[in-house]
């Protein structure tokens, strides 16, 4: 099992072909290990186009999904960006190899954990973790510059806009339980634009602006 070789084989086939084009976005992803966020078990299928159970009903989004969230931040390295949904924390790890600062936001406290002991291993020291409700955001580091959310939401929580410096980027699942449409919320002299960037499929965002259990 070439690790190596499965990872460069996913940037090639299901980023680059599909159309990701922002090399920074490409370079990080062919740094930032996969196989390191699932269980052992698992490593045959880290690099696959597809998500994979991570535990406790979550998972860890395809390769493609998180490129495409990623680079929808446009990010170009100075930024303060708000993750909400650590869960493994592998897109946590691509979002620290671009931005400045990271924080991230898990509501499952073992999730957590385990997330920032494989960020300590490999070094992601820009990376801060808290266990909260992630649709209330976190005041006390705010304004962002981008915020990535990896939950679906039936609507947009009120403090994620607060939160967003004007001139920064929320892209985000919102929608149905079982089907969302991603989206990039553009704020500029206090004005919010959207975007639709096509279908995809979230674990439910829970929380007081989010999901009920």
């Amino acid at each position: 099992m070439n690790l190596e070789r499965a990872r460069e084989r996913m940037v090639e086939e299901q980023l680059i072909e599909r159309g990701i084009s922002d090399s920074r976005v490409i370079a990080a992803m062919a740094r930032v290990e996969r196989h390191r966020f699932v269980e052992e078990a698992l490593w045959a299928r880290a690099y696959e186009d597809r998500a994979l159970p991570i535990g406790l009903r979550q998972s860890i989004s395809q390769p493609f999904m998180v490129a495409l969230m990623t680079q929808s931040l446009e990010l170009k390295g100075h930024e303060r960006v708000l993750e909400i949904g650590t869960g493994s924390g592998y897109q946590t790890a691509v979002l620290a190899e671009l931005a400045a600062n990271v924080f991230s936001m898990e509501r499952i406290s073992s999730l957590a954990t385990t997330a920032r002991e494989v960020l300590d291993t490999l070094a992601y020291h820009n990376v801060a973790v808290r266990v909260a409700d992630g649709t209330l955001g976190w005041a006390e580091e705010a304004p962002f510059d981008a915020i990535l959310v990896a939950a679906g939401s039936p609507r947009v929580p009120r403090p994620w806009i607060a939160q967003l410096r004007d001139g920064g980027r929320l892209v985000f699942p919102i929608g149905e339980e079982e089907l969302q449409t991603l989206v990039r919320i553009r704020k500029e002299d206090g004005r919010l634009r959207e975007e639709y960037l096509g279908d995809c499929r979230f674990v439910k965002l829970v929380g007081r602006y989010g999901w009920r259990h």
